[in-house]
């Protein structure tokens, strides 16, 4: 809880010099006032030329308990005589507060934020994903030279896809890792991306931001638009270019961009071999998990360091 001192001075002109006289002194913390202080009576009105206003916000209650623990009183105007340099150094405090938190407040969006941005995000992927993959089959059966999204990537599943699975999450997680510590690019890029997603959240939260946007991308990428364009390598060339353009902005710059574009090509390649949709899901949704985990891990110890 904050504690808040307020103090105001009359400044008292004639011809020779200005005075700075104190007039009252009150702190208030708690929603009451707890000190008043009255330094000298009412100057009278003629007297008076100006009147200012100056306000302290200290840190916490719990920093003036502490001071009050050691026997030191907390320091506050009363403490020190009325000069124009605490005047002075007291807003160049207050404007560099200001200037340090609004950046930090503007680029890191909440825990609520992020989560609704997320969900109606990969709502709207995994809606389109469907549109195209229904067009596709009822074009199919009209008679039109457009391959059948829905019969080229199906949602089987087969047991040996357990083991595609695994290694497609082996992979793509030891490749994040070697990048984070040989490219310095790429790491700033995914700091700036990981910033800006999982900072506010909760370690249960990165269970949806991890499978929401892994499910609903695949199912737009891989299950709808590579079978739409051929269902070959050149598609999966295609739109995995196409994939890792979109990874742009944020914070992540071209590193970022050629690290997507990588993942899904692994992705485009996965779904050709199996003919299945849940594979691709399944890796991109676990990749993320595991990268948003090492994250946090890393973060944390960091800051104890």
């Amino acid at each position: 809880m904050g504690l808040l001192t307020t103090s105001c001075w009359w400044t008292r002109t004639n011809s020779v010099s200005t005075t700075l006289l104190p007039c009252r002194k009150s702190t208030f913390m708690g929603g009451e006032f707890i000190y008043i202080y009255d330094a000298q009576k009412v100057l009278p009105t003629k007297l008076c030329s100006g009147l200012r206003l100056k306000t302290r916000a200290f840190a916490s209650r719990k920093s003036v308990k502490k001071l009050r623990s050691d026997g030191q009183p907390p320091k506050s105007i009363v403490d020190s005589p009325p000069t124009k340099d605490n005047y002075v150094q007291d807003d160049n405090m207050v404007d560099s507060f200001e200037n340090s938190a609004a950046p930090n407040s503007a680029t890191i969006p909440s825990r609520s934020t992020v989560l609704q941005a997320c969900t109606v995000t990969s709502g709207l992927i995994a809606a389109l994903g469907i549109i195209i993959r229904q067009v596709s089959h009822v074009a199919s059966v009209e008679g039109l030279p457009i391959l059948d999204c829905s019969t080229e990537v199906s949602f089987g599943f087969e047991m040996w896809h357990l083991e595609l699975i695994t290694g497609l999450v082996v992979l793509i997680s030891s490749c994040r890792y070697l990048l984070l510590k040989t490219w310095p690019d790429f790491s700033e890029s995914s700091e700036a991306a990981n910033q800006q997603v999982l900072a506010s959240l909760q370690l249960l939260d990165y269970i949806i931001v991890a499978f929401l946007p892994g499910i609903s991308e695949e199912l737009l990428f891989r299950g709808a638009l590579l079978p739409l364009f051929g269902f070959n390598l050149k598609s999966v060339l295609l739109v995995a270019a196409v994939f890792g353009v979109l990874h742009l902005g944020s914070g992540r710059k071209y590193s970022f961009a050629v690290w997507a574009s990588f993942v899904g090509l692994v992705y485009g390649y996965a779904t050709i071999v199996s003919s299945s949709i849940i594979v691709p899901m399944a890796s991109h949704a676990v990749n993320n998990l595991v990268g948003g985990i090492l994250w946090r891990y890393t973060s944390n110890s960091s800051e104890k360091l």
